[in-house]
């Protein structure tokens, strides 16, 4: 691992921070450092402090200390990431016998100076009772690596020498605070001390020098683990390529991933997917007793809120799509069974309180395939991935050095269960438990114009997962940018797509299917309009017409299709088609035959849709809007083509085109592209056993009543 300091660089850093105290500055500095290195820090592992002086209220010095913050990302932190806390006090704690984590929580916030801060880490005490002005503690792979082993303190005083302390595992908070800072006390002259399964703390009295032992110490632990590799000739040959098709195996995996509502009113749990795939991750899931070694328990307990102790290993080669069906519900259902044992065992032996977390798998195994992540969200889906990566890597390593040993399933339990880790996750979970979307995806086509805009929008806000669809590539990312502007941009994906070509359609949801899963709800809102009537209307143009709004939509059926039926095969995800069809399928105008012929088409085809797919749980439902002409910029393409024509038909002015629809309704209001994606989440949230309905979303057009 290379070591990044360099001292212009640090004393710019200082400078350019001319309001904070050198030492903070020198903290988020070498912080940062850390947080850029995978290898060091995943995904909120560790954290960096330092000890300073601050004047309080009264004009007195009072010693303090700055520790990281909960959540907060090194890569990334600046001084709003680092709470200051009452240092004297907080070393008066280490005379109590015992402390709960509720009562050190309590603690830590009642002895902040500014009570908007976030909740300083977990390990606070730790870097309190430590005398250094500077601790930096990360989970290095290389080294929690090399502690995942039987008897691991004479390999480790072997490697890294005689200046370092280890201990066993012991669980974060007060009692380790204790521990380690009395194992400094027994051996003053360490530069480190590692905790088996855990990982490294590195400390002295400047930033550079605690920061330079961090990058030391695992540098020559990650250099044995590669020497070990060499010497012992661990293959590096590629494997040979696989016939297993991702794109087949994903919606399998999400139906079984769904957890069953409680209640018959409560939403179905579904999560996303995401696949991770190299050729490193692919020869290392093709080694010998491969599934020995990489179903092993976790690297660090840390780990085991985002990933669970165990990944599910799947072995699919040579099966054809009833036998993966087949072999990944019985594969899941001994996991969720194993899981449930576990749990009943560790509330019985002590005597806990808890309500189980779901039994499902957070990382899978697939030879052939790759790693893939499981989250409510994608950023969780990924966080998964990424640390299944970093397992596999880690595992694969020290396999070529000694058995893995893993940490007892009590600890685990311990770790999975406790209060603190659990908080951790806890926003998260109760904002995905509030959005009715939330782990569905959603496909929109003629996702350019502005009702996609508006469709995009609320199925965002519900929490969905939104892939929009195009043909033209330069309106499609305008629409993309407009909603990254009020939502994760990460949550949005165009894809350029021609829904009347087949070979395009199933091309995007392809691309759907392997960057997350599986597909959920799907829009087809496509949409071309013309002028003209009947006697008037040329055959070329009527078919242009009926390729894009009839058969369009024949197209996104057909190829969706097979992605529901698979989800439906082991699992029960329901999936929902939302058809945008028109008001002019109940009340047609005058030369606009092309356009309400071909809606009408649609909305019959939406019908027989939802008689043939309710077996599966599919629900097709057809939403009937009136004109909209525009969302916050973006204009809606039918109507710069035909709205003009449409109100010369009427023998009336084009500029009056907005107030002769309001007008027209009866309830004089205009109708916008979120009204329309309001209707899709109602139908996609499945609040009603509805389907094969039309919703009109016109102001109330009598003419357009259903009927």
């Amino acid at each position: 691992m290379k070591n990044q300091y360099h001292n212009n660089e640090a004393q710019e850093f200082v400078a350019a921070q001319p309001h904070y105290h050198p030492d903070l500055a020198l903290r988020i500095y070498t912080s940062r450092l850390i947080g850029r290195e995978s290898n060091l820090v995943l995904h909120g592992g560790g954290n960096t402090s330092v000890k300073g002086k601050m004047i309080t209220l009264l004009g007195e010095m009072q010693d303090v200390l700055f520790i990281k913050g909960s959540g907060w990302d090194l890569a990334t932190i600046d001084k709003r990431g680092f709470p200051a806390l009452d240092l004297a006090y907080l070393r008066r704690l280490r005379s109590l016998d015992s402390l709960s984590d509720e009562e050190m929580v309590n603690q830590f916030k009642t002895h902040l100076f500014d009570s908007t801060s976030p909740l300083p880490s977990i390990e606070a005490l730790v870097h309190a009772f430590l005398p250094h002005r500077f601790v930096d503690h990360t989970h290095a792979d290389a080294i929690v690596t090399l502690t995942n082993m039987a008897e691991p303190e004479p390999r480790l005083r072997e490697i890294l020498g005689d200046k370092i302390a280890l201990l066993p595992w012991i669980m974060p908070g007060f009692p380790l605070a204790k521990v380690i800072s009395a194992c400094f006390e027994d051996h003053p002259g360490i530069e480190a001390i590692i905790l088996c399964n855990h990982g490294i703390f590195t400390f002295a009295d400047t930033a550079e020098l605690a920061y330079n032992r961090m990058i030391h110490y695992v540098t020559i632990a990650e250099d044995y683990l590669q020497s070990q590799r060499q010497s012992k000739g661990v293959r590096k040959e590629t494997v040979a390529s696989s016939n297993l098709d991702s794109a087949m195996i994903l919606p399998l995996l999400r139906g079984a991933l769904t957890v069953k509502p409680e209640k018959p009113a409560d939403n179905t749990v579904s999560f996303l997917l995401h696949l991770r795939e190299s050729q490193v991750i692919h020869n290392c899931l093709d080694i010998d007793n491969a599934k020995a070694i990489f179903t092993t328990g976790v690297l660090t307990p840390d780990h085991v809120i985002r990933t669970k102790n165990h990944p599910l290993w799947l072995d699919l080669h040579d099966h054809d799509e009833e036998q993966t069906a087949q072999t990944i519900s019985a594969a899941m259902a001994a996991y969720e069974a194993a899981y449930i044992d576990y749990f009943q065992e560790q509330v019985t032996v002590k005597k806990a309180h808890c309500i189980m977390l779901d039994p499902k798998p957070r990382v899978i195994l697939i030879p052939g395939i790759g790693i893939i992540g499981v989250g409510v969200t994608d950023k969780e889906a990924a966080i998964a991935a990424d640390i299944g990566e970093h397992t596999l890597l880690a595992k694969a390593a020290g396999a070529a050095i000694a058995p893995y040993q893993e940490l007892a399933a009590g600890h685990i339990f311990d770790m999975e269960y406790w209060s603190l880790e659990q908080a951790k996750l806890k926003k998260g979970k109760v904002q995905a438990s509030s959005q009715p979307l939330s782990g569905r995806t959603a496909l929109v086509t003629g996702g350019g114009g502005a009702i996609a805009v508006g469709i995009g929008r609320q199925l965002l806000a519900a929490g969905a997962r939104v892939f929009l669809s195009d043909i033209d590539p330069v309106r499609l990312q305008r629409v993309c940018e407009l909603l990254g502007q009020e939502f994760d941009p990460t949550w949005i994906r165009g894809i350029p797509m021609d829904v009347t070509d087949a070979t395009s359609v199933h091309l995007g949801l392809r691309q759907i299917v392997l960057e997350c899963g599986g597909l959920d709800i799907l829009v087809p809102n496509a949409g071309l309009a013309l002028v003209s009537t009947l006697a008037e209307l040329d055959e070329l143009a009527l078919r242009k017409v009926l390729d894009v709004n009839l058969l369009g939509v024949f197209q996104m059926i057909k190829a969706a299709t097979p992605i529901f039926r698979r989800q439906a095969r082991t699992g029960h995800i329901p999936g929902h088609i939302i058809i945008n069809s028109s008001k002019n399928v109940f009340a047609p105008g005058a030369a606009f035959g092309a356009y309400s012929a071909s809606k009408a088409g649609a909305h019959q085809m939406g019908k027989i849709a939802a008689l043939e797919l309710a077996e599966i749980g599919v629900r097709v439902n057809m939403i009937n809007a009136d004109g909209i002409f525009d969302d916050h910029g973006i204009s809606s393409g039918l109507w710069d083509v035909v709205g003009p024509d449409r109100m010369r038909s009427r023998n009336l002015s084009p500029d009056n085109l907005k107030d002769y629809y309001r007008n027209r309704n009866l309830l004089k209001t205009e109708v916008l592209a979120d009204h329309v994606g309001n209707a899709v989440v109602f139908f996609a949230s499945g609040l009603t056993p509805t389907t094969g309905a039309t919703l009109p979303v016109d102001g109330g057009v009598a003419a357009a009543f259903p009927r």
